[in-house]
């Protein structure tokens, strides 16, 4: 199996993420954000960082990268697609996933290991894990808070999207605690806490992060 990692400028988790994806065995496609096309790879992740420094608005630009020309329609057919952090936020810049990411209600940056409830287990990225487990990843962000008006909120409810939520204490204002949704379909994922830093002893707070890795792998080699 062939994972995409795309690195725009100002990525800086795409070795990580190329790097929880050699752990279970697949192989980690690097993909630059000039590129064309996805080189036929069976799943991408759009990293972590502050792509092209964050300018105008987290993700804001990177929607326009020549590589998302080719994900954009790919993703809508289907292909797997996980965004982590700044990931998800171009996911939402791009209209494949509902919401915005705006800046934490308290004005700081996270950097914490972070509590989480899986309420979709269903996804191409999820499917390793049970509702209503609790896995520990860390969190580190300044514009974390999940923001969306009460239809958009109330349908992601009704219809099962949300896929994580933080347990205990809101870290960053997100509406309802949201921490991470999925689109209809379930096989286009957006977090903002950071699964690839936990996948090996001894780095990081466990290695909760793995089941996204292998969820994918199988959804892949089944489908």
């Amino acid at each position: 199996m062939r994972i995409g990692v795309v690195t725009f400028p100002g990525s800086l988790d795409d070795r990580d993420a190329a790097r929880a994806v050699r752990a279970v065995g697949a192989e980690a496609v690097a993909l630059w954000h000039g590129d064309a096309d996805l080189a036929g790879v069976d799943a991408v992740i759009l990293p972590g960082g502050f792509s092209y420094g964050d300018y105008l608005r987290c993700g804001a630009i990177a929607r326009f990268a020549p590589v998302m020309d080719a994900l954009v329609p790919a993703a809508r057919g289907g292909l797997p697609v996980l965004g982590i952090c700044n990931g998800f936020q171009v996911l939402c810049e791009s209209h494949l996933l509902p919401g915005a990411l705006v800046r934490n209600d308290h004005r700081k940056f996270n950097c914490v290991d972070q509590r989480l409830v899986v309420e979709n287990a269903q996804t191409a990225w999820t499917s390793d894990y049970e509702v209503g487990q609790e896995v520990v990843v860390p969190l580190k962000n300044g514009e974390g808070g999940f923001v969306a008006d009460e239809a958009t909120l109330d349908a992601l409810e009704g219809e099962g999207r949300v896929v994580f939520r933080y347990a205990g204490e809101n870290p960053n204002g997100s509406y309802r605690g949201i921490a991470g949704v999925t689109n209809e379909r379930g096989n286009v994922v957006g977090l903002m806490p950071h699964p690839e830093h936990a996948v090996e002893v001894g780095y990081g707070p466990s290695t909760d992060g793995l089941g996204f890795f292998t969820s994918v792998l199988r959804q892949v080699v089944s489908a």
